[in-house]
């Protein structure tokens, strides 16, 4: 069966669910969508205004050449749409030079010639004030780095996708995946569709409608909190967004509306998020203790109170590299799942390699490190 005529489902129009549309309806498959809710939404991972874009990576330098392959994507998905889903103000990365994270990053930066420049204190002092350096911390500029617009990318990328003739069932949760003969059959409570292959990219959601999963994936709270600056360093001629490795992991971004800075953390400062159906939305006061610690240390222009809160929810595996790929015995049902809190930005790198594996079953992207395929933990 050719490609054009493949018949694919997408469970989930998320972050990596309406990037898979797209890429698959863009090639001439004929695509159903389904999610619980509908594209945009702020019930999992793709909400808070915007989320990080980078080229070099702290995790692991292997995510480079996908991260290339995302920059070229969000162009072309801007170009095609005629929307600004991203901004490149640049992201500054700071933290002991003792910190492995560090080391990586001026790894990946060595190794894929990226844009970068290296700052020095007096540097920082001048062009950033905003930030306070300790003993012994390193400054690098990503300068092909910026922000994203979650909710706007998810809802441009699926409306791109229907353009091109995909289906998107909203509120439709799907209830069942089973492979049957050579195809998939999938069950929503309306009844049954059956596709040549499923891409399944459900986000937290991922354990209650695959519970035999081979791989656990820890589903985690989140708290994105939004505070006012003092001054008006944050908002000058440069406005890069940021990461901080040590000694607490957290990250940041000003506000496209140049009123607040949002604030993030890092996974171990996550709780568990328990039912997915029931995430619990309510940030109690002794939950933002660490971010006023934060801005007393790091971040003194910020005003320590608060003006805005939300609480979101993404799954992470055990080495933080997501999953992606078949599952086991089912080579038709493709996988997305564990991001880790840092896929956003690979979004339609992510969502071109499942239209890959749907259409054709393998993928000429350098995906070996995540692949499902021979793989046995998470």
């Amino acid at each position: 069966m050719s490609a054009a005529r493949k018949r694919v489902a997408v469970v989930g129009v998320g972050t990596m669910g309406s990037q898979a549309a797209w890429r698959l309806a863009a090639r001439g498959a004929e695509v159903v969508a389904y999610d619980r809710f509908a594209p945009g939404h702020d019930r999992s991972a793709a909400g808070g205004e915007t989320r990080i874009f980078r080229s070099a990576h702290f995790e692991d330098s292997r995510y480079v050449p996908l991260l290339k392959h995302a920059d070229v994507l969000w162009e072309q998905l801007q170009q095609e749409t005629g929307r600004e889903l991203r901004r490149l103000t640049g992201c500054l990365l700071m933290g002991s030079t003792e910190h492995q994270q560090m080391a990586t990053v001026l790894q990946s930066i060595a190794e894929h010639g990226l844009d970068h420049e290296v700052l020095g204190t007096e540097a920082m002092a001048k062009r950033f004030p905003q930030y306070r350096l300790e003993d012994g911390d390193a400054a690098v500029l990503d300068r092909r780095a910026g922000f994203i617009r979650p909710e706007l990318t998810v809802q441009t990328a699926a409306r791109r996708a229907e353009q091109l003739g995909a289906r998107i069932e909203r509120y439709t949760p799907v209830r069942e995946i089973t492979p049957v003969g050579g195809g998939v059959e999938v069950r929503t409570d309306a009844g049954s569709e059956r596709f040549d292959a499923v891409v399944v990219t459900v986000g937290p959601w991922v354990n209650d409608l695959l519970p035999d999963l081979p791989w656990e994936v820890d589903i985690r709270r989140l708290i994105s909190a939004w505070y006012v600056p003092t001054t008006d360093a944050w908002f000058g001629e440069e406005r890069p967004a940021f990461i901080r490795t040590t000694p607490t992991h957290c990250y940041g971004l000003p506000s496209p509306d140049g009123v607040s800075v949002k604030l993030g953390l890092s996974r171990a400062l996550h709780k568990p998020a328990g039912d997915p159906n029931a995430l619990d939305r309510t940030v109690q006061p002794e939950e933002l203790d660490i971010f006023t610690e934060q801005i007393r240390r790091h971040l003194p222009d910020l005003h320590p109170d608060p003006t805005r809160l939300a609480v979101y929810m993404e799954g992470y595996t055990e080495s933080s590299r997501p999953l992606i790929g078949p599952l086991p015995g089912a080579d038709n049902v493709v996988l997305l799942a564990g991001f880790s809190g840092h896929g956003f930005k690979l979004s339609p790198a992510f969502g071109d390699i499942a239209a890959d594996l749907a259409l054709e079953g393998t993928s000429s992207q350098p995906v070996d490190f995540v692949s499902t395929v021979g793989r046995t933990t998470a």
